[in-house]
């Protein structure tokens, strides 16, 4: 029995040191540093930019209306193509007010006939006064119906200058040059039955007005750029739209950026031209308008998009970290800060505003100390940690939309 348990207990006595080993092997491998990639607080202008939604439209939407009663006879435009001023839209049958425009004018016939009985009836008995035929109150009667005979051509020229107008109404033109919309009447139906009613809307686009809001803050830390919009019309923005696609306007005017629905910007930059004269006290915002160019006709009315104008109180020498740098909790803020012995420090900080993949730091931290954006999970408070350096972010043109909303 004895001898059956000695090579056990051997065996197990050979493997036992091995063990050991492999313990002490693992212990010194959980023990091990994590590893974490650091990059520097650095300084560096960056561009800051104030991004809000904003509604598009003509720079002048005009509202076509059927101004008398009758049937559409024709549509002399093709839907949604391009119209002139002046030109023929739509046409109301006309035979009622060409009737009525002939009625007037014999109504004025037979008034100026009037006028021309009763002037000589007055002239014959002037003259017959001294002989003493004709009594005063002749003389009067015959005064009076020739004034009353004036009044009458004088009203029937007006009903005659209604009846001309009323016809023009029959034939509907475009008071603007622009695209026309879509048909709201086809031809056959009855139109300005009880009031004038709306058949298409033409609208010039090019340029295009955009209307957004910007908070009460913004509009006064933009003092200067927002000061002068009285002499900001659309010859000014027309002169203007050629310099901003290279670079800025003559009095340094960035411009703005227009952002599509798909993400994409939009190719030319617009100018601002006019602020509303109050702040709405509900949303403590006010509504600026800006005017772009549009001479694709790539935009239209009721399109929204989001308007991006470069902040100029924020951005120049600004202290700068990797948005992908901040723990956010409960709306504060904090950076892991890795010092001289790899340890690792959690600090609030305080932020500013948003560029592309960089954020603004008022406090917190200094120039140079290294701060962890990737392995933050394992960036525990007084943590020891292996830091290896990560790839230098850049600053991106504009924020994203998600960024935009966030402020300190």
């Amino acid at each position: 029995m004895l001898a059956r348990c000695l090579p056990l207990v051997c065996f197990c006595l050979g493997l036992a040191p091995g063990l050991w080993a492999c313990g002490e092997t693992k212990a010194k491998a959980t023990s091990a540093p994590p590893t974490v990639l650091v990059t520097p607080v650095f300084r560096r202008d960056v561009p800051v930019f104030l991004e809000t939604v904003g509604s598009v439209d003509g720079y002048l939407d005009a509202e076509i209306r059927a101004r008398v009663r009758g049937f559409l006879e024709a549509q002399k435009y093709k839907d949604g193509g391009k119209v002139t001023e002046g030109q023929l839209l739509f046409k109301i049958e006309a035979t009622e007010y060409e009737a009525a425009v002939a009625s007037a004018k014999a109504a004025l016939a037979r008034a100026q006939a009037a006028q021309e009985h009763n002037a000589a009836q007055l002239q014959r008995r002037k003259a017959l006064i001294p002989s003493g035929v004709v009594s005063q109150q002749e003389l009067d009667d015959a005064s009076a119906s020739a004034l009353d005979a004036n009044g009458q051509v004088e009203s029937a020229r007006a009903q005659l200058r209604q009846a001309l107008l009323n016809l023009s109404y029959t034939d509907i033109r475009s008071p603007i040059s622009g695209v026309a919309g879509l048909a709201l009447v086809r031809v056959g139906n009855l139109v300005g039955q009880s009031e004038p009613t709306l058949l298409t809307t033409v609208s010039q686009i090019d340029p295009m007005r955009v209307n957004f809001p910007i908070s009460e803050i913004d509009y006064v830390k933009a003092p200067d750029r927002l000061k002068h919009l009285d002499g900001r019309d659309l010859a000014w923005a027309r002169g203007h739209f050629d310099k901003l696609d290279h670079g800025e306007t003559a009095d340094g005017d960035p411009g703005l950026d227009l952002v599509l629905s798909d993400g994409s910007t939009y190719a030319h930059k617009g100018l601002v031209v006019a602020a509303n004269r109050q702040i709405d006290p509900t949303t403590g915002t006010i509504q600026l308008q800006a005017l772009f160019p549009n001479p694709d006709g790539l935009l239209r009315p009721g399109q929204y998009g989001r308007v991006r104008m470069r902040r100029a109180d924020v951005g120049t020498d600004s202290v700068v970290v990797p948005e992908k740098a901040l723990l956010q909790v409960q709306g504060t803020y904090s950076v892991a800060v890795v010092g001289a012995d790899d340890h690792v420090q959690l600090r609030h900080i305080e932020v500013g505003p948003t560029s592309g993949s960089l954020r603004v730091v008022t406090s917190g931290v200094n120039v140079g100390e290294r701060v962890v954006v990737e392995g933050l999970q394992r960036a525990n408070d007084g943590a020891l940690v292996t830091p290896l350096p990560a790839p230098e972010p850049s600053a991106g043109t504009a924020p994203s939309s998600s960024s935009a909303a966030a402020k300190p």
